[in-house]
């Protein structure tokens, strides 16, 4: 019997919250149906007074991915970067992975992987989700070469952040995949008649939603001046806001007061426990994601996971995950009147255009589902080395 080859993958998991953590949690339940996996995931991943949210934990009473991890590494402390060499220089892999999102881990990256350098150069894996953040500074860049100085080999998750890549990778092999589909759904039933009487939204109303936390590149607020325009024209559509706020809630409810239309917009400030998720999209009709800017989107991903199509602006990876007019609608972004005008044509197609059968389609031949034979090509790539 062939030995399964083993893969250390540092990244967060649960007890945290959000894509980078539910990416991971999908990630580590695929790899294991092939190879020998250990995930070392944080003691610590932000300091608190860096998280601009109520917790960085998941409170959710129920769970979709939680699997087994080691908790080893402080983002800000040396000495548990030590440890967590130590730990995988004991366990001898083929391959580490470092999953990579945010420059902030530039220190803890380049600490642990210069340690571990001289036992595992040629196999170290960084899988960019981001390559620079959504909300760039001036130091970002400088700490991503930090961080990625010793990659052998990068995954990306988008032709946005591939193409970013050519910066840095200096002809070290880039491999392709996506995310997954994060499946919410719990195996729970919600109606919209119910979900609706629950948040006062009148039954025979077209409901816009547009969800996950918010923050400026996101473009709650385009959304927003779009929506006088988008009433004008669908008289009686309710938008739905579902998701904690990182900026100030206050400069967007001003927004709302101002377009004349505030009674048919609803807004929920809180992070969405896991068993509640369902209830929004059961409840609305389309989703709307008016980003400035993005590489990726675990929440196109959990539409999708609800059979529920989307309009999304033409940045970074977004439209590649979109078949336009099929499973949803790319307009360009910064502009309320593309908004306007993409819920125009959603609601023109959707009695003619199977949506949901679509989607079905698009998630059942995710790229994501040949993400251990990507994995298998890296550890020969590395083998070769």
């Amino acid at each position: 019997m062939i030995a399964r080859k083993k893969i250390v993958l540092l990244g967060p998991a649960y007890p945290y919250r959000g894509g980078n953590a539910m990416f991971i949690q999908y990630l580590v339940e695929s790899l294991k149906q092939r190879f020998d996996v250990t995930l070392i995931n944080y003691s610590l991943l932000y300091p608190d007074f860096l998280f601009p949210g109520q917790t960085q934990f998941d409170t959710s009473n129920k769970q979709i991915k939680a699997p087994e991890s080691e908790r080893l590494i402080n983002s800000i402390n040396p000495v548990s970067w030590w440890r967590t060499a130590r730990r995988i220089k004991e366990l001898n892999a083929d391959l580490v992975c470092f999953d990579w999102w945010n420059p902030f881990f530039g220190p803890c990256h380049r600490g642990i992987s210069s340690l571990i350098r001289s036992q595992y150069k040629g196999r170290m894996l960084w899988i960019t989700e981001n390559f620079i953040s959504h909300e760039a500074r001036a130091a970002d860049m400088l700490l991503t070469r930090l961080g990625l100085h010793h990659a052998d080999f990068f995954l990306t998750l988008s032709s946005k952040v591939e193409n970013d890549l050519k910066l840095l990778s200096k002809g070290k092999p880039v491999f392709r995949n996506e995310l997954p589909m994060f499946d919410y759904s719990l195996g729970q039933k919600f109606h919209q008649k119910t979900e609706r009487e629950v948040l006062g939204i009148p039954q025979n109303a077209k409901v816009l939603l547009f969800f996950g936390y918010v923050r400026k590149y996101k473009g709650l607020d385009i959304l927003l001046r779009a929506f006088p325009l988008i009433a004008h024209r669908h008289p009686g559509i309710h938008l739905l806001i579902v998701g904690e706020f990182y900026d100030n809630p206050e400069e967007y409810h001003a927004i709302a007061k101002e377009s004349g239309v505030d009674s048919q917009i609803h807004f929920v400030n809180k992070f969405v426990p896991n068993e509640e998720v369902g209830r929004y999209f059961a409840a609305a009709d389309l989703v709307v994601q008016p980003y400035r800017n993005a590489t990726n989107s675990g929440i196109l991903n959990v539409a999708y996971s609800f059979g529920m199509p989307a309009i999304v602006t033409r940045v970074g990876g977004l439209e590649e995950l979109v078949e336009q007019h099929k499973t949803g609608i790319v307009v360009e972004p910064h502009s309320p009147e593309a908004i306007a005008d993409g819920v125009d044509i959603y609601f023109s197609l959707r009695d003619s255009v199977p949506f949901s059968d679509n989607i079905r389609k698009r998630v059942e031949k995710s790229a994501f589902n040949g993400i251990n034979d990507v994995f298998e090509e890296i550890l020969n790539t590395a083998e070769k080395k």
